[in-house]
């Protein structure tokens, strides 16, 4: 099953649509934008959380500060690159580089975006197998579907299953 169908035809008008207006006026026109949609939904059996062990996906833009490049948040055609950090970091050393949400709570509480404190207690309570050791970060403003499917996609698996996740939980901004 593909995770896009139809993603040559998808990329085709999203060239000729929405990428040719920005390219020509240097604005995001959002309603020539054709959001992808799918005839079925690509998925796995399902698994015991309990017997798991789970990843943790964010689209929050988080990196570490002063040790990671920042996102290119100002990029209005995306950042599709990926950035990792311990599961158990100190949610103090992160930083958020992301231009198309609000800041205000998640620079005040990074928890309401990256819940690993109550991950680990779900850990500790039995409720989640273990965590992988790392979380995985990406800037969710991707406009083009076809890249994330190329670029952002192999990249998180590589890490899934280079870190043995048998589940992923993602949180998206």
């Amino acid at each position: 099953m593909e995770i896009l169908e139809n993603i040559e035809q998808w990329e085709k008008q999203f060239r000729e649509n929405w990428l040719a207006h920005y390219q020509a006026t240097g604005q995001t026109d959002w309603s020539r934008y054709n959001h992808p949609r799918n005839g079925q939904v690509p998925g796995a059996p399902g698994v015991k959380l309990a017997e798991s062990r789970l990843m943790f996906i964010s689209s929050a833009g988080g990196y570490i500060a002063d040790v990671q490049e920042p996102f290119d948040a100002p990029n209005l055609l995306g950042d599709y690159t990926v950035r990792t950090f311990p599961s158990d970091i100190d949610l103090a050393r992160l930083a958020f580089e992301h231009d198309h949400y609000d800041h205000t709570m998640i620079d005040e509480d990074p928890e309401v975006s990256l819940p690993l404190p109550l991950l680990a207690r779900m850990v500790e309570e039995g409720r989640i197998g273990r965590l992988t050791p790392s979380v995985v970060s990406i800037s969710g403003y991707q406009p083009n579907s076809a890249e994330v499917v190329r670029e952002v996609v192999p990249q998180v698996v590589a890490i899934a299953k280079e870190e043995a996740a048998e589940a992923a939980l993602l949180a998206p901004m």
